[in-house]
């Protein structure tokens, strides 16, 4: 029996020519193979999203949080789409009586709760650039954010006023407004006012507006709706420009695929936040239920467990293990699904397909709003031309970004030809679903001029078991799991099961491991080793072991 595959062609392969490596055929998916869906009639700016819905569906629940009493958690607590409606005029009229306008910059800094997303409904309404601040980083990248974005208003959980205040003096040159989703203590209002920085409890700042009117202003599809900055592996966080459109765009092409798999949803249907608003996947999924009148519940409480009624759960960000995926199929008694996107994409490019276990391991075709293709990259032996393709993974399409803010030096960088170039490296699979198998910058060039892909090499690596208490009790090793990384035994037992691996892989010589450094303390973001998504930052990472690497080479072998 023939796979079923879930990928059309539209634009042929092409050779290497003029320095540029040659490229495979170009992609879209099944359900799109007749054009792209269309948005819904009207629906143009992310307002529209809010608006319609508002008009369609008033009394529909829209936000919920859910109290916790005594340290357990209660019933939820539903606004409706027009008590939400309302609050959000409130809060616009409010931004603009601070002298902010069309085009202006509005931070919010904070976990997901209600009072976000009425923040940036109100900069949608007003045409106002919604920049969020990431929840986990620091005051640092916060300063730069703030003054790259030259953000004038920032919205913020009550528990980070103080990490915005260290920002100060240098973010007020262009802050002016600081609103807490909840109180402000005295000293932080005397705090603030010794800047020159107006502070404002929400109920305080609500008023503010009262007793004026704002007209809403011409918002144009093209226009940009949020200035998603990324983390970056290396470097400033980059300001990635989002459109209106590219939103309103993914949101039809998600709506055709969950229809064309029947997963469609409706307006009794609940999404329960949890990743970040900062990132652009959690903004547009909420942006999609939003869209269809269904409810959004702020949820703090994932160990209390999933209550029986989740029928879908949805990965991304960072690689879910083929064996966590399997066994969360298993256990969730649900469809559980791997996504893959950037910012840059407006997340979605890739979700794997309820109901097709040959996906697992993968993160599925590509999403019915976008074109892709994989382009060669010769100095890692990656061929899109093979039997089996492998390249880069290069993205087509209106859900694209408008540009990095201030940086078309790095905008040109990714670009070429309507193509964007995502810097990771794909494979295709029979069924027409893509496996991510590595990262194009992650390359090394040995002394010797040899390339090593060093993320296939990780993926290899990292089939070995790790030293734990039972590896010391069969061999007689005593001490807590510091001393054991330290011990001589450990380090030979884990050079061994590294060697068999490579030598099971064939690996070449230059890529089989001589030396180790075993730590007892895994990556994390607090020494600035990860990411917020978990990736490394190999840069940081090298300062940070450099004088372990050194003198790892000076060690007798």
């Amino acid at each position: 029996m023939a796979t079923k595959r879930y990928i059309v062609e539209v634009e042929k392969a092409k050779p290497e020519r003029e320095g540029k490596p040659s490229a495979g055929p170009a992609y879209r998916s099944l359900f799109a193979k007749d054009g792209f869906p269309e948005p819904v009639e009207g629906m143009e700016t992310c307002w529209d999203v809010f608006r319609m819905s508002v008009e369609r569906c008033p009394e529909n629940r829209m936000l919920g949080r859910r109290e916790v009493v005594n340290g357990k958690p209660g019933d939820y607590d539903w606004m409706t789409y027009k008590q939400v409606y309302d609050v959000v005029m409130r809060v616009g009229n409010s931004i603009r009586s601070c002298g902010v306008s069309q085009g202006g910059r509005c931070g919010i800094y904070g976990a997901n709760c209600t009072e976000w997303i009425m923040s940036m409904e109100a900069c949608n309404a007003h045409g106002i650039y919604c920049v969020p601040l990431y929840d986990t980083l620091g005051a640092g990248a916060v300063e730069f954010i703030i003054c790259h974005a030259e953000v004038s208003i920032a919205f913020v959980e009550e528990k980070k006023i103080s990490e915005v205040l260290k920002t100060c003096p240098k973010s007020t040159e262009f802050l002016k407004t600081l609103v807490s989703f909840g109180k402000v203590a005295p000293e932080q209002k005397e705090e603030a006012e010794e800047f020159g920085l107006a502070i404002y409890s929400w109920d305080e700042f609500l008023t503010l507006g009262d007793y004026q009117q704002f007209d809403l202003p011409v918002t144009k599809k093209d226009g940009i709706s949020t200035i998603m900055y990324t983390s970056g592996t290396t470097g400033d966080p980059k300001g990635v420009l989002i459109s209106h459109e590219s939103i309103i765009t993914l949101i039809a092409g998600v709506k055709q695929l969950l229809s064309s798999v029947n997963e469609q949803l409706d307006f009794k249907d609940v999404y329960l936040s949890y990743l970040p608003l900062a990132h652009i996947f959690d903004r547009v999924i909420e942006e999609l239920f939003i869209s269809i009148g269904a409810s959004i519940g702020f949820w703090r409480g994932v160990k209390q467990g999933l209550g029986g009624n989740v029928r879908l759960i949805l990965s991304g960000a960072a690689p879910l293990a083929t064996h966590v995926e399997a066994f969360l199929r298993v256990v969730a008694c649900c469809h559980v699904v791997q996504g893959y996107g950037l910012t840059e994409t407006c997340a979605g490019t890739f979700v794997s397909l309820p109901n097709e276990p040959s996906m697992l391991g993968t993160v599925g075709p590509p999403v019915p709003n976008v074109d892709v293709r994989l382009e060669s990259v010769p100095e890692m032996g990656y061929d899109a031309l093979s039997n089996v393709p492998r390249g880069e993974i290069c993205v087509k399409g209106n859900t694209l970004f408008s540009g990095y803010y201030k940086r078309e030096d790095l905008t040109k960088e990714v670009m070429d030809d309507g193509w964007f170039h995502t810097g990771d490296i794909g494979e295709w699979q029979p069924n027409g679903s893509l496996k991510i198998i590595d990262r194009k910058k992650n390359i090394f060039k040995l002394s010797q001029g040899e390339y090593v892909a060093v993320e296939n090499l990780e993926n290899i690596y990292g089939l070995v078991s790790a030293i734990d208490s039972r590896w010391a009790e069969e061999n007689g090793e005593s001490g807590d799991f510091t001393s054991l990384c330290e011990n001589p035994k450990a380090k030979a037992y884990i050079l061994g099961e590294l060697a068999k691996i490579a030598k099971e892989k064939k690996l070449k010589g230059f890529e089989v491991i001589k030396a180790v450094h075993l730590d007892p303390l895994p990556f994390d973001m607090e020494r600035d080793l990860l990411t917020p998504t978990y990736k490394k930052k190999r840069p940081q990472l090298l300062k940070y072991y450099q004088s372990i690497i050194d003198g790892l080479y000076k060690s007798p072998k």
